[in-house]
């Protein structure tokens, strides 16, 4: 009997053992099941076993779902600054409907600048020869040789030495001086170049002058040794400081501008926020047997990124409104929806479902998910977008009610 007893109990630890065994073996199953696979480069890509990318061939890494419950992203000191990632309080903005139609950049003609010679003369030097190049105001353009320039500043000599001499008793010889530095002055010479004539040794037989304005050379005349009569065209210059924005619309879009208004200009490809420019002229024309409206805008171009000839998207915006915007870099658009980045505590970001509705250029306005007072990521919303998806796992918007 007692036999019996410990053959049945050891029946028993067997195959509780191998229960067990079973039990842990098919967890340990479920678990790899569960592991999946990631390109750190490339997060979208989710695989269920290890291997390589196929969009740039690196090693797949290993997710980390042990927080995959909570979508809260928290990032260190450093990471906020290597990412670039900076934030903005969420507000009402005016707001509308924009239609876009392209344009082109030009040159503003009322910035243009004839150069022309002031005395006849021989072209000794060219500073600039090419088309294109920018230029300074106060960069040398060209050296003359001119007997009429000779003669002015020997004129000038004379009246300063006769003032010199005798302009404390007789009054005259200042109004002569006066006169002799006007005409080199209405010659081009510039007054540093009149102060350093001194006397009839520092005579200057060939002269450089200067650029009046800053700006492009679009157009070059003289060459070098060839003889200029006065007047007559050396350079012309576009100073592209200010710039015009030319765009064709068609007659449903001409209620949408007049002039006075201000529109949003997008550089094509620049990546560079809009830029504002004036509506400042509308023409009516009519072109292969259509009726248009060439609008042009002035747009200012102080660090001369913009050069004519560049495409750019013109937004003219109707139905404004006001209501809550963000930034259009705030927002993520995926196949799950659109969401943002929600900032929940100190360097802590958590993903939020939103609704969108009108958008330009660099506004979207929000309709659902967010209030005034919330604060979002605007720059660096796309790497927290990853960075997420690398920790967790997943897409923090998959599953979601839309």
């Amino acid at each position: 009997m007692r036999a019996l007893f410990i053959i049945t109990l050891s029946f028993l630890l067997f195959f509780s053992c191998s229960s067990d065994q079973s039990k842990n073996s098919h967890a340990e199953h479920q678990i790899e099941a569960q592991e999946k696979y990631t390109c750190s480069m490339h997060p979208q890509v989710v695989s269920d076993k290890p291997g390589t990318c196929p969009i740039c061939g690196m090693t797949l890494v290993k997710l980390n779902k042990s927080d995959a419950s909570n979508n809260d992203l928290m990032l260190s000191d450093s990471q906020i600054k290597l990412a670039n990632i900076t934030t903005e309080r969420v507000g009402k903005q005016a707001i509308g409907q924009s239609v876009i139609v392209n344009g082109t950049v030009t040159i503003d003609e009322e910035q243009s600048e004839v150069i022309s010679s002031r005395a006849a003369g021989r072209v000794e030097k060219l500073y600039i020869k090419e088309t294109g190049q920018p230029i300074t105001k106060g960069q040398p353009l060209y050296t003359l040789y001119s007997e009429a320039l000779l003669t002015l500043q020997q004129e000038y000599l004379l009246a300063k030495e006769q003032y010199e001499t005798l302009g404390k008793s007789e009054k005259r010889y200042k109004s002569f001086l006066d006169a002799s530095v006007k005409k080199l002055l209405l010659y081009g010479l510039s007054n540093d170049q009149i102060n350093e004539l001194s006397n009839r040794t520092s005579l200057q037989p060939r002269v450089t002058f200067q650029s009046p304005i800053s700006g492009i050379v679009t157009e070059i005349r003289a060459t070098e040794g060839g003889y200029v009569s006065e007047g007559g065209l050396l350079y012309k210059i576009e100073d592209i400081s200010k710039l015009w924005v030319e765009a064709e619309l068609y007659p449903n879009e001409t209620g949408l501008v007049k002039v006075g208004d201000k529109v949003k200009v997008n550089v094509s490809g620049s990546g560079a926020n809009p830029i504002e420019a004036n509506v400042t002229f509308l023409s009516p024309e009519y072109r292969a047997n259509t009726q248009i409206v060439v609008m042009r805008a002035s747009i200012r171009n102080p660090e001369s990124k913009l050069k004519p000839g560049q495409q750019v998207q013109v937004a003219l915006t109707h139905s404004a409104k006001e209501a809550i915007a963000i930034p259009v870099d705030a927002v993520i658009r995926d196949g799950n929806g659109t969401h943002i980045y929600l900032q929940a505590g100190h360097n802590t970001f958590r993903p939020q479902m939103v609704k969108t509705g009108a958008e330009s250029f660099d506004l979207v306005e929000i309709t659902q998910g967010l209030k005034e007072g919330d604060t979002v990521a605007v720059s660096g919303a796309y790497l927290l977008y990853s960075e997420i998806i690398l920790k967790k796992g997943t897409d923090p918007m998959a599953g979601h009610n839309h």
